[in-house]
């Protein structure tokens, strides 16, 4: 009865032993008697119990790799505390088990190596400039080495670039004076723009002034010159109706002269007119001018129609 619970022990531990169950994205080395039997892949497997050992566990999963900080030397002979992250991810499990004794100090010591001889090319501003290439290069070095290892590099990423004190003081007071330019510079396009548009409003200004005065002095001169056509035209139709008037003041005597007692009624007018005009004579001033034969006035009447005769001819 002992033996048999023996037996039945043994063989449970045997079962036991002889499974075994690998996670997801995870893989376990064997070897067989020392060497190298298989690699188990995610879900159950069975081994040989006391013959195969589990030598190695593995994930496969990305792992983030933090890389110490360390000091720098740039071109211009800057020291830089440089410090980063690394991504790697085991893509052979057999070479990140027998490739290297440990891989991941293998990694982090080539990425600082890397790092080293990347910036030590560059000078101080090219390092906070640069940064993408820097990780690029240092990404290629390691993925190129860790063939050999069973992992593929991912990425690199730096997270600080610190340097000395003093420099970065310096850099601080140049950031200043560049933003102090620049706020001069936007100032001065600012007055620069401001009297450029005061120059081109009084410009248009003063364009707008003379083409609204000479519009005006066009305006009057038109007017002006309208007004003188007016006053003209009116004056001519003025002379123009006084001489119809006159005309046909002639006409109407000259008419009444051909009719019959006409020429009579012409002679009582001219006699009355003269006496007229020689009583006035007298009232006007001190000295009179008198025609040679003034007491003969019917001489004087006579030569008066012999002149209305000669134009009745």
């Amino acid at each position: 009865m002992e033996f048999a619970l023996i037996l039945f022990l043994a063989v449970l531990v045997f079962i036991i032993k002889s499974v075994k169950v690998v996670p997801q994205q995870h893989a376990f080395i064997i070897e067989r008697l020392g060497r190298y039997h298989a690699t188990l892949t995610p879900g159950l497997n069975i081994i040989i119990p006391f013959v195969d050992r589990l030598a190695y566990r593995h994930s496969l999963k990305e792992i983030p790799l933090d890389v110490p900080s360390q000091i720098c030397i740039t071109r211009d002979n800057t020291q830089l505390k440089v410090d980063g992250i690394l991504y790697f991810q085991i893509t052979d499990p057999q070479r990140a088990s027998y490739g290297t004794s440990d891989y991941i100090i293998a990694i982090t010591q080539l990425a600082q190596t890397t790092l080293r001889s990347v910036i030590g090319k560059m000078e101080l501003d090219k390092t906070f400039e640069e940064r993408d290439e820097i990780n690029q290069t240092v990404v290629a070095a390691l993925d190129e080495a860790a063939i050999n290892w069973g992992v593929k590099v991912l990425r690199y990423e730096i997270k600080d670039l610190v340097p000395p004190q003093d420099i970065l003081h310096a850099m601080q007071a140049q950031i200043t004076a560049e933003r102090e330019k620049r706020a001069r510079i936007a100032q001065s396009e600012g007055l620069k723009m401001e009297q450029i548009n005061l120059a081109t409003g009084a410009r248009e200004a003063a364009i707008q002034k003379s083409q609204g005065e000479m519009q005006a002095t066009i305006n009057n001169s038109e007017g002006s010159r309208q007004a003188a056509i007016n006053k003209a035209q009116g004056e001519a139709e003025a002379l123009r109706l006084v001489a119809d008037a006159t005309a046909d003041a002639i006409a109407r005597v000259a008419g009444a002269v051909k009719q019959d007692g006409g020429l009579e009624a012409v002679n009582l007018k001219v006699a009355e007119q003269y006496v007229a005009a020689f009583g006035q004579l007298a009232k006007e001033g001190n000295t009179i001018l008198l025609p040679a034969n003034a007491a003969d006035v019917s001489s004087l009447v006579a030569t008066a129609m012999s002149i209305v005769k000669q134009g009745k001819a």
